[in-house]
């Protein structure tokens, strides 16, 4: 007897429609030159160094008597010790294995037995920041962009920055990708448009932002500012039922083809009492957490590959246009 095979009723298209590529990070030994979250600042207190994984390698964060966090490459210059393993001394870091000890700089100024520094003894120093609970590093030399303001001083807002779970399966472009993916803001979050679909959206070499008003899924009326900062950092400033929050979800790159969300919440000092702010910070944490939840069961499985797209895509494809352009580099690359 034979099978009873479920054949296709039409032919099958030999080929994938595809757009034009954009490269992956890591791709040819290069990376988006954007800022990137690194730890949270509560991470690294006075005296303490740690070692985190970043862009195709190791990277220490440390801090001085100074208080200033430095962000260098992982590995001592000697013999490639990793210097997480290493002690902070005053504003030095000192490698565990023979005692070279690194400045914020990156050179190296003493050796244990006395012997003059090399001037090769150099660690690479990021360009870095501390910010909205954050530290940042940027992959670059000179970074041609900065982190967004809120639309209120910082000395009036209340901020929670937190680790958003584990690292999930894409580059964090990927993830930003969801910004102007216009499509997936109505069908997988069901947020109603109170409006057509925005066109007038601000672009720069290193950002996107636009405007939309809607609906939540449970009934309150929204009113959002939402944008992209370089590949890695979605931002958001909200009236929500009235109440106004702030919103960021900045990506690591521990390695190549992950993401490590970050979350950052702010609201109003002024909108009630300490505890009533906090509980409305809660309350946000809560709502974000489960859009990105959301995102993360598609992002966690994704083969991303731009493809077949409609007219509701039109700024999805200014995106892959903006990333197609968008410069890379890796000049940490010989010592991480």
């Amino acid at each position: 007897m034979s099978a009873n095979i479920n054949r296709p009723q039409s032919q099958n298209p030999r080929s994938r429609v595809q757009g034009d590529h954009i490269p992956a990070e890591g791709e040819n030994g290069l990376f988006t030159q954007s800022w990137f979250p690194i730890c949270l600042s509560t991470e690294i207190p006075v005296g303490v160094v740690k070692g985190y994984g970043f862009l195709d390698g190791r990277i220490v964060v440390y801090r001085g008597d100074d208080g200033v966090a430095n962000v260098t490459s992982a590995f001592c210059p000697h013999l490639g010790a990793d210097l997480r393993s290493g002690d902070v001394i005053g504003n030095t870091l000192r490698c565990a294995f023979h005692h070279w000890s690194y400045d914020g700089d990156g050179r190296c100024v003493a050796t244990k037995i006395g012997d003059p520094p090399p001037g090769t003894a150099r660690l690479y120093k990021f360009a870095s920041q501390e910010r909205y609970g954050i530290i940042w590093a940027f992959n670059g030399d000179d970074p041609h962009y900065d982190l967004p303001d809120f639309p209120y001083p910082e000395e009036e807002l209340v901020f929670r920055a937190l680790v958003n779970g584990a690292p999930s399966n894409v580059d964090p472009w990927v993830q930003c990708a969801n910004t102007p993916d216009i499509q997936h803001i109505k069908a997988l979050h069901n947020i109603v448009f109170t409006q057509d679909d925005p066109e007038d959206i601000a672009w720069t070499d290193h950002s996107m932002v636009y405007s939309f008003t809607g609906v939540h899924t449970d009934g309150a009326e929204i009113d959002n500012v939402v944008g992209l900062y370089g590949t890695s950092l979605y931002y958001q400033a909200t009236v929500y039922a009235g109440r106004w929050f702030g919103f960021l979800n900045p990506m690591g790159l521990p390695e190549p083809g992950h993401a490590q969300n970050y979350m950052v919440l702010c609201a109003r000092k002024d909108m009630g009492t300490p505890e009533e702010v906090e509980a409305f910070l809660d309350f946000v944490e809560a709502v974000e957490k489960g859009v990105v939840a959301e995102d993360m069961l598609v992002m966690d499985s994704m083969k991303f590959r731009p493809g077949t797209l409609t007219r509701s895509d039109r700024t999805l494809a200014r995106f892959f246009d903006y990333m197609r352009a968008y410069p890379r580099a890796h000049p940490s690359a010989d010592f991480i």
